[in-house]
């Protein structure tokens, strides 16, 4: 298993971190910062989940008008830790 950190830009949360094993699966998904009950809530949501596929759903979304979100920025994470 690979752990990643992963500093988003343009959000209220300041750190992302994560790990994905082997096969590419989400695991220990939190964020530092944001709002805490949603981005908890979509750790647990992600938990054993393939990282592509969850990149390819949260990709695009977002928050306030912002042209991102916490969700959008995990994509990215996924994508750059995938590469």
């Amino acid at each position: 298993m690979n752990h990643y950190t992963y500093y988003p830009k343009g959000v209220c949360a300041m750190q992302i971190d994560y790990d994905l094993d082997d096969e590419g699966k989400i695991y220990n998904l939190k964020f530092r910062g944001g709002c805490n009950g949603n981005l908890k809530a979509i750790g647990r949501l992600l938990e054993g989940t393939d990282a592509r596929h969850a990149a390819d759903i949260l990709r695009g979304n977002d928050c306030g008008g912002r042209g991102t979100s916490c969700a959008d920025q995990l994509s990215k994470a996924i994508d750059e830790s995938l590469k």
